[in-house]
This record gives structure tokens, sequence and C-alpha cells, in this order.
């Protein structure tokens, strides 16, 4: 059973994007567990020179205080893609906003919500709209099935929303 953990609460922005680089390298097929990522992290930086390093990453002491932090809490056996943060990309956080744009405020717009609106047109009216890319419909519900399958229908869609 994975760990419920807060993500957005307990790991930084620049944690998560090295969690979701090394769970999404296509070369390895190893499990990436915090501990995986406290060595690569480790073993990457140890053939750097310091001022190379610290100009480079600069931020190494923090990401493995923030890992030794996190192992301390969950175990190093935890898997990393557990603690990424995820959010939408910029094609769905636009479908999402239409969405939130056009639902009443009283109603609470999930994730399931979100996908059974792209099944029932959305996608064509927002591209005939210009909003979004014609060619982008397949790639879009991969996405929104994805997120689904991590975070479950019933999370908040605006929880993913990708404010960049």
């Amino acid at each position: 059973m994975r760990n419920a953990i807060e993500v957005e609460e307990r790991v930084s922005r620049e944690l998560s994007t090295v969690i979701e680089v090394m769970c999404g390298d296509p070369d390895s097929d190893a499990v990436v567990t915090l501990g995986v990522v406290r060595y690569r992290i480790k073993r990457a930086l140890a053939g750097f020179a310091e001022a190379e390093r610290t100009h480079l990453f600069g931020d190494e002491e923090t990401l493995g205080a923030e890992l030794d932090a996190l192992i301390d809490e969950y175990g190093e056996d935890t898997l990393a893609i557990d603690l990424a943060s995820v959010k939408a990309s910029e094609d769905l956080s636009t479908i999402i906003e239409a969405l939130l744009d056009d639902t009443d405020p009283d109603i609470v717009l999930t994730l399931g919500a979100v996908r059974e609106a792209m099944a029932n047109g959305l996608l064509a009216s927002l591209a005939g709209d210009g909003l979004i890319e014609a060619d982008e419909e397949q790639t879009l519900r991969a996405e929104i099935d994805a997120l689904i399958e991590r975070r479950g229908e019933e999370t908040l869609a605006e929880d993913v929303l990708r404010f960049e």
C-alpha cells in the first residue's frame, strides 16, 4: 500500500523535479526509492569540483537535507514517485481553467469530472475556440487518465493546475 503523503506540503519543487526526471528515465528499469535518489544525487555531485558544484546546483545541501528528512520520516524504501508533485500540462491547465470558469462556484470540479467533460466534447469546443491544438486530444486524454491513476478521480482539479 502506498503512503498518503501531502506532496505539496512536504517536497520542494526542486526535489520534485529531480524525482520526476529520475523516475522518467527510459534507460533505467530500476525502482526509484528515496534511498536511490539520495545515492544518485551524491554520486552525480561527487565528480564536480566544489566551485562548479555550487555554480551548477547551488542547493545540493538543501536537497540532501530535505531527502534525509523525508527518509527519516518515510524510510529510504519509499517510492520516490509518491513524493513528486503532480501538475497538469499547460494545455490541460487551460482545460481545467475553462471548466472552472463555466462551473457553478458551489460545485466541486474533480479530475473525474474533467475527464467526463473531455469525453463529452469539451476538447473539440476548446480546439474550435483556438485555446488548445486540435491534434492534442489523444495526448490530453492520456494525461488526464495518468493523473487520475496517480491521484484519484475525486482529486480536486484545481489542485493540479500549473501556475507558471
